[in-house]
């Protein structure tokens, strides 16, 4: 299951500046028909072609590579249902494990379900970088330098990998109209498409370009592509970060185990801050800075929350030593950023991206801000940062779309969900209580509801939550 759960969670949701870029093409029609093979751990594979830019479609072709978990009552008749969970990364490889495919046995009794490799990741004319991409745990930068020297080496893996028919081309606007060429290739008349985190920002690019394909789409804990602000998107994701310090205060504040119990968390909190940022707290031999501490809180996972609060009551006592040790990061995919930075621009300048902080400090004083460097550290200087950033979209014809949010979602918070949802015709928002991928992680109410809508395109009532 942790495997699962880092997969469906696992992609970087990068920044977004002020721009806006729309616009269509042509799609090339591929002939129906797509010739399926055996490929092992219960998957038939098949391959296409596609133009490597839309936007010119004669240039050379590129390879998608797809597979099929063939449904188990193919008497039901539902067709094929388009999967993406998100990453953005390889999605065949995931597929084998059984423990995920466990994960949709009930949809399998009605539906096909189709995966594919976005493009240039492994199956799909996958692009290798040889270089690996630079990741600071410290990634609140002390100072220019330290962000100075990281941004130019981000700039040097980009530059690395650009080196393939594909460079610059791997944007959502692209995969849109991959998604497009995939329906017809498999010979659907409407596109039936499930969509967690990054898949979803594929979805809202294709219910964009190409409405009259759209047919039914679950869009699980929403990746929002549709809001140009760089305030309210990243201060959304902000306040989503400080609420879940606050729900870690609140879990000491119940749990006698808690280090902290009994204590006023937030004031340690901001005690400890207070003297970080006067002299840095010793331990391990050594000292840990105030930003060290923001940047190596560790409040997302709540099963991670005891050791926390141990760290913390520790720290606030005069021993950082908890603290002390850089967390590893665990590599994300080599590609992954590449085409986050082009769906999700931001600033390499360090006194911009001071500036978000700044702003986002507003809003999320305590650990939120930091949200500001996490996006930097992935996308400062990366060549090709913005090729089809967030703006409005038109979702004038697209049928309606059900989706769900995870009310401790600070991946990607309740309110870009909700956000999306009321742009959509006639959608409609789903709240569940849980964290993110909210179907794959089990909610039971929430796949009751998705089963149903896909099946009969039944929306749940309005304003119901899922607990």
């Amino acid at each position: 299951m942790k495997k699962i759960r880092e997969f469906v969670a696992g992609g970087l949701c990068l920044l977004t500046v002020l721009g806006g870029l729309t616009g269509t093409s042509a799609a090339a029609t591929p002939k129906p028909g797509l010739s399926w093979q055996d490929c092992g751990d219960g998957l038939q594979c098949g391959s296409m072609a596609v133009p490597s830019d839309w936007a010119r479609p004669g240039q050379a072709p590129i390879t998608l590579g797809l597979a099929k978990l063939p449904a188990t009552n193919a008497a039901a008749g539902h067709g094929v249902l388009l999967m993406n969970l998100g990453g953005p990364q390889a999605q065949i490889s995931a597929f084998r494990q059984p423990a995920l495919q466990a994960r949709f046995a009930e949809l399998r009794q009605w539906f096909d379900i189709v995966i594919f490799d976005p493009r240039g990741f492994e199956a799909s004319s996958g692009i290798s970088c040889p270089l690996p991409p630079p990741a600071e745990s410290d990634y609140v930068f002390p100072d220019q330098a330290a962000f100075d020297a990281h941004a130019e080496q981000n700039a040097r893996f980009g530059q690395a990998c650009a080196t393939t028919p594909l460079a610059g081309k791997l944007d959502s606007w692209q995969v849109a109209h991959d998604l497009e060429a995939i329906r017809k290739v498999l010979g659907q008349r409407k596109l039936d498409y499930f969509g967690n985190s990054y898949g979803t920002v594929y979805a809202q690019a294709y219910a964009d370009l190409f409405p009259g394909g759209v047919g039914r789409m679950y869009l699980d804990s929403v990746m929002d592509h549709t809001e140009p602000s760089l305030r309210n998107w990243l201060g959304q994701r902000a306040r989503a970060n400080e609420r879940t310090l606050h729900r870690f205060a609140g879990w000491c504040a119940a749990e006698p185990s808690c280090a902290l119990h009994g204590r006023d968390v937030l004031a340690v909190w901001d005690e400890l801050i207070e003297r970080a940022e006067r002299q840095p707290i010793p331990g391990g031999g050594t000292t840990v800075s105030a930003k060290q501490i923001v940047a190596r809180a560790d409040v997302r996972s709540e099963r991670r929350w005891p050791a926390f609060a141990t760290a913390l009551a520790e720290a606030h006592a005069g021993d950082a030593t908890k603290l002390a040790t850089k967390p590893v990061f665990p590599p994300d995919p080599a590609l992954m950023r590449i085409p986050t930075c082009a769906d999700f621009p931001y600033p390499g300048d360090y006194r911009a991206v001071l500036a978000v902080e700044s702003s986002l400090r507003t809003v999320a004083p305590r650990l939120g801000w930091r949200q500001a460097w996490i996006w930097a550290m992935a996308c400062a200087r990366l060549p090709g940062n913005g090729t089809f950033p967030p703006h409005r979209r038109d979702f004038t014809g697209v049928p309606p779309v059900l989706v769900v949010g995870g009310v401790h979602d600070d991946n990607t918070p309740r309110e870009w969900g909700r956000h999306l949802a009321a742009q959509l015709p006639r959608a409609r928002y789903l709240a569940a209580d849980g964290d993110h991928a909210v179907y794959v992680d089990g909610n039971t109410c929430v796949r009751a509801h998705v089963h149903r809508y896909l099946t009969t395109g039944l929306l749940p009532p309005e304003n119901t939550f899922c607990a």
